[in-house]
C-alpha cells in the first residue's frame, strides 16, 4: 500500500495541533507530560513543533487526556480554525 503524499493542509494541520497540546499542556513539564501519556518526550516535541503532522488517533487521545483536553474540544478547535471569517 502506497501512502499518499500530504498536503500542506494536512502539515498546516499538524502545527496547528501542536500548538494546541502545548497551550493545553501549560506549565507541565514535557517529561511529566509525556510519560502520562504513554509516550516519549522526543515524540511529544515533534508533534508539539508539527514535524509529526499526522500522529496516530490512539496517541492523540493519550496526548489529550494528558492535558486535560476532551476529544471534542481539541476537534472543535481544529475545526474552528478552518472556518472562513465571515
Amino acid at each position: 500500500m502506497v501512502r499518499q503524499p500530504l498536503t500542506q493542509a494536512d502539515h498546516d494541520r499538524g502545527e496547528h495541533l501542536g500548538r494546541l497540546l502545548r497551550q493545553a499542556r501549560g506549565d507541565r513539564s514535557m517529561t511529566d507530560t509525556a510519560h502520562a501519556a504513554g509516550i516519549s518526550v522526543e515524540t511529544l516535541r515533534k508533534i508539539e513543533r508539527g514535524r509529526i503532522p499526522t500522529p496516530a488517533f490512539f496517541t492523540v487521545a493519550a496526548l489529550a487526556a494528558a492535558v486535560g483536553l476532551s476529544l471534542d474540544d481539541l476537534n472543535r478547535h481544529l475545526n474552528d480554525r478552518r472556518q472562513p471569517a465571515a
